[in-house]
C-alpha cells in the first residue's frame, strides 16, 4: 500500500488540499481537525450512508450536528432535494460557521455543495467522494448544482470546497458498473491533455478494473493534478476549463433525452468522447485506440439509438453555447484538446448519426 499523497488546488486565500490514500475516512478526529467552524452537517444518500456514515461520525466526533440522507441516483438531483438539505441545516441550528460535509458520489457532492453555496449566502463544505467519478472529477473544482428537466446542471453555482478527502477504500464497495463509469472520466484526462497518461491507461486498465490500490492511487492523483492546474488557471470556465467537458456536450444530451439515470454519467461521457473524436476527424488508428480503451474499461462506444435530431436539440442547451452558437471540445490528437465553434457541420452530423443506430 502506498502512502497518502496531498495535492493543493491553488486559489490564493481559497486554496484547499486534496488528500488521496486508503483507510483515511474513519481516522478518529481526522475530519474534525479540518473544520474551520464548530460543527458540521453530513449529507449522504441511502446507499452510501449505511456503508460509510459511521466512519464519518468517527472522524467528526462530537462536532457532528446533523445528518441528511438523500435518495440515491441522478433522477433525484433537483431543487426539491436541495431545499430539503437546507431544511436540515436550519433544524440542526447551522450558522454561517457550520460546515456541510458531502459523503457520496457526484450527485451528493453537487447537491450538498449547492446547498452550502446557498445557505446563509455561503458556508464551508468538505468533499468525501466515494465513487471513482467523483474522486477524479466532480469533487474538485467547485462546480455545484442540480438538473433541470430540459438540461443537465442548468441550475447551480461555483462554490469551492475547503478540503477534499479521497479514501480509495470506498471503491471496494462500488458496483462494477459505477467503477467503469468513473474510468470514463479518468480516460478523459488522458485524451484532453496527457498522451503519456493515456498510454499508461492502455497498459493498466485491467489493474484499475481489479481495483488495484497503487494503480488507482496513481490514476486518481494524476487526474486531480490535472484538474487542480486547470481550475487554478480558469476557475469559472471562461476558457481553458471548458476542456474538462470533452465528451460532455454529447454525453449530457444523451442523459437528457434518455431520462436521467438510465445511462450513468460516465457511460454517456464515454460514448460522447468517441463522438467528439469522430467529429474531430481523427484518423482511424487513434479512433481504434480510443475505442479499445473504452471497451477495455467496460464502457459503451456508441450512443443509444435515440435519434440524431433529438441529441442535436438537447445539445443547444449546453452551457458552452454562446450567442446561439454551439461550441465543442474537439481533439487535434490524443492528448491535445481544444474548444471551438468552428467545426465541420458535416463531421458533427456524422458523429450524431451514430444515434440513429450506427456503430461507434
Amino acid at each position: 500500500m502506498t502512502d497518502p499523497e496531498t495535492l493543493t488546488v491553488p486559489l490564493g486565500e481559497r486554496s484547499y488540499p486534496i488528500v488521496v490514500g486508503a483507510g483515511l475516512l474513519g481516522e478518529a478526529g481526522g475530519l474534525a481537525a479540518r473544520l474551520r467552524g464548530p460543527d458540521a452537517v453530513v449529507v449522504t444518500n441511502d446507499v452510501v450512508g449505511p456503508l460509510y456514515l459511521d466512519a464519518a461520525r468517527a472522524g467528526l466526533g462530537e462536532r457532528l450536528a446533523g445528518v441528511h440522507v438523500l435518495p440515491d441516483g441522478e433522477a433525484h438531483k433537483h431543487l426539491e432535494h436541495v431545499a430539503a438539505i437546507i431544511d436540515t441545516l436550519v433544524e440542526s441550528g447551522a450558522n454561517r460557521d457550520t460546515t456541510v460535509v458531502a459523503l457520496g458520489g457526484g450527485v451528493v457532492g453537487d447537491m450538498a455543495g449547492f446547498a452550502a453555496a446557498c445557505y446563509q449566502r455561503g458556508v464551508d463544505f468538505i468533499q468525501l467522494p466515494t465513487t471513482l467519478l467523483a474522486q477524479v472529477d466532480s469533487s474538485v473544482g467547485g462546480k455545484t448544482g442540480v438538473n433541470h428537466p430540459r438540461g443537465k446542471n442548468l441550475i447551480g453555482a461555483f462554490h469551492q470546497p475547503t478540503f477534499v478527502l479521497i479514501d480509495l477504500d470506498t471503491l471496494d464497495t462500488l458496483p462494477d458498473r459505477e467503477l467503469a463509469a468513473g474510468l470514463a472520466e479518468v480516460i478523459k484526462y488522458g485524451l484532453l491533455g496527457d498522451a503519456e497518461f493515456f498510454a499508461w491507461l492502455e497498459g493498466n486498465v485491467a489493474a484499475l478494473r481489479r481495483r488495484d490500490k497503487p494503480a488507482l492511487q496513481q490514476a486518481v492523483r494524476r487526474c486531480c493534478e490535472m484538474k487542480a492546474a486547470i481550475v487554478a488557471a480558469d476557475e469559472r470556465e471562461a476558457g481553458r476549463r471548458a476542456l474538462l467537458n470533452l465528451g460532455h456536450t454529447f454525453g449530457h444530451a444523451i442523459e437528457s433525452v434518455t431520462g436521467y439515470g438510465e445511462w450513468l454519467h460516465g457511460e454517456a461521457v464515454a460514448a460522447g468522447m468517441l463522438m467528439a473524436a469522430r467529429a474531430s476527424g481523427l484518423g482511424e488508428p487513434d479512433m481504434q485506440r480510443i475505442r479499445t480503451l473504452l471497451s477495455g474499461a467496460g464502457l459503451p462506444v456508441a450512443p443509444p439509438p435515440v435519434g440524431a435530431a433529438r441529441l442535436r436539440e438537447a445539445m443547444q442547451l449546453d452551457k458552452k453555447v454562446q450567442a446561439g452558437r454551439l461550441r465543442l471540445v474537439l481533439l487535434h490528437s490524443i492528448g491535445q484538446a481544444y474548444v471551438t465553434a468552428e467545426f465541420s457541420a458535416q463531421a458533427l452530423a456524422g458523429a450524431l448519426a451514430r444515434a440513429d443506430g450506427g456503430a461507434g
